[in-house]
């Protein structure tokens, strides 16, 4: 893409309406959108957190929106491609709790390890905290957060692996729910 390329690629097309949970019409139209917010082709890192602090006007999503880059940005070269933005937000808005908590997975393991630690669940849900102003809320609590990982930790080697986080956040109703909000009818 990039340069002024309006139209999506056929075999692109067809190969993302294969893997994304995106029709041929939409993947049309979010192409459009995207060659004309990225000209070049692409979103690095500073305009992706800009863009995705204007959602969250109340807090601060910088430090948040640095852990979504890195999930988006599939093959790390700093920036993120039509390819790597629709199915980022394929996962995100259409799919299914599975697919969401392998994406959630990814935000909290910030070191890229395969295992999320205690220190990585706490730098995630501060930066939660502050993007939504909820810095107060005693539910997000060091201890409760603490708690929750403890619970989530079924062997007690102090990090969660990919199943004990997914078997974890589908006993907890709340998460599921939270993650079933923009799952399809």
């Amino acid at each position: 893409m990039g340069r002024g390329a309006s139209k999506i690629p056929p075999c692109e097309l067809k190969e993302l309406v294969e893997t994304t949970h995106f029709d041929e019409k939409e993947l049309k139209k979010w192409y459009k959108g995207f060659a004309k917010d990225c000209p070049e082709g692409r979103l690095d890192k500073q305009q992706f957190i800009e863009l995705y602090g204007s959602f969250y006007e109340t807090g601060n999503a910088r430090n948040f929106a640095e852990h979504v880059f890195r999930t988006f940005d599939a093959n790390n070269d700093a920036t993120i491609d039509f390819r790597e933005f629709i199915c980022s937000l394929s996962v995100t808005t259409r799919g299914s709790i599975e697919e969401k908590l392998e994406w959630a997975f990814n935000i909290y393991d910030i070191d890229g390890n395969g295992y999320i630690s205690q220190s990585e669940m706490i730098s995630i849900v501060k930066a939660v905290q502050r993007m939504v102003g909820a810095i107060q809320d005693n539910r997000l609590s060091k201890t409760n957060v603490l708690k929750i990982f403890d619970k989530m930790d079924k062997n007690q080697d102090g990090l969660l692996s990919i199943q004990e986080f997914i078997s974890g956040a589908r006993e907890d109703e709340t998460f599921v729910h939270m993650l079933q909000a923009y799952t399809p009818k």
